[in-house]
């Protein structure tokens, strides 16, 4: 107990920094629209000059860390067995199918264009599932090397512009396509990277798309357990010859799995949930906002285009698959 104390009376300074960037953000996002998590980022960066801090230090590595992984596994309180089996088993099946296609492409894309093997996969994830929050849950049980910093906060980056950009195009193309709202809403949910892009896109046409877009939005949430499992299987090996004792299965996805169970047996009040489900929200902004401070303008200018060019076009080979797999089951 006396170290847990210890360890956040020194964090404090550095969790109060990302705190107070995180509440600048949802002000300026609320007031101004656009992406909150980009905001994040960009607010974060312009404080980078705080890392040659020490008092700041162990905070910023807290919230970067600790804070998302809460975010992470509360996560699971948006989802429900009951309200993806709503949707159908064609309709699943496709999102799901989506996810595995683009990962598995989206990755070799990335290496055809030179990436490393863990930056490709990264990219593909956050494209494939959920953009800025797969990208984090992702990284957390890759390899750790000196770049692995560097790559997540580019993806995080990239992978938040590309999904605004999203939600203004794509409700346009389904309208131009003449979908009806419910397939509307499958497209823009299995396409769009964020949540809050999605329900954005959903309901600028209806809001019964704006319903069905969050549902099939919330399958791609619910597949970033299986594949991050999956990925920390594969990466195994890696870890242990760099002597990185993380557990395969990290904490916040045993609690993610336990929460989703839980939201879907109905255990939670509906005051609870209202109340806590936020809470996610939240916890990524700070994290987002951590990452930010402990990243330079010059680190990111390093890595090159190649990175961004990659995230374009896993975003239109994850659109192109689901715009296929749409043609099937109507």
């Amino acid at each position: 107990m006396t170290d847990l104390r210890d360890t956040l009376r020194a964090a404090m300074p550095g969790l109060l920094l990302s705190a107070t960037i995180a509440l600048a953000v949802r002000f300026v996002s609320d007031q101004l629209g656009g992406p909150a998590m980009l905001y994040a980022l960009l607010f974060g960066m312009a404080f980078n000059f705080l890392t040659e801090d020490e008092r700041f230090a162990a905070g910023i590595y807290f919230a970067s860390r600790n804070i998302l992984r809460i975010g992470v596994a509360l996560l699971g309180l948006r989802i429900t067995t009951g309200d993806v089996m709503e949707l159908g088993w064609p309709v699943v099946a496709l999102v799901v199918g989506s996810v595995a296609a683009t990962i598995l492409i989206g990755g070799l894309i990335g290496r055809a264009f030179g990436l490393k093997g863990a930056q490709s996969i990264l990219s593909a994830g956050a494209v494939a599932i959920c953009g800025a929050s797969a990208a984090l849950a992702i990284a957390s049980v890759l390899p750790s090397h000196k770049d692995h910093e560097r790559n997540t906060i580019m993806t995080v980056a990239g992978v938040t512009a590309l999904s605004t950009v999203a939600m203004v195009a794509y409700p346009v193309f389904v309208t131009y396509l003449q979908y009806d709202n419910a397939t509307a809403g499958i497209f823009l949910g299995a396409t769009i990277h964020d949540v809050a892009q999605v329900v954005g896109a959903g309901y600028i046409i209806s809001d019964q798309t704006g319903e069905i877009s969050t549902l099939v939005k919330l399958i791609r949430v619910a597949c970033l357990v299986p594949v991050v499992v999956v990925i920390s299987l594969i990466t195994q090996r890696s870890r242990s010859e760099s002597h990185d004792k993380r557990p395969l299965l990290p904490w916040f996805l045993v609690a993610f799995i336990v929460l989703v169970i839980i939201n879907s047996l109905g255990w939670v009040p509906p005051d609870a949930h209202a109340a806590i489900t936020p809470v996610s929200s939240w916890c990524l902004l700070t994290a987002v906002a951590a990452l930010g401070v402990k990243t330079s303008l010059k680190a990111l200018a390093d890595v090159g285009p190649a990175p961004i060019g990659v995230m374009v076009l896993q975003t239109l080979l994850l659109a192109a698959i689901v715009f296929g797999g749409i043609a099937l089951i109507r």
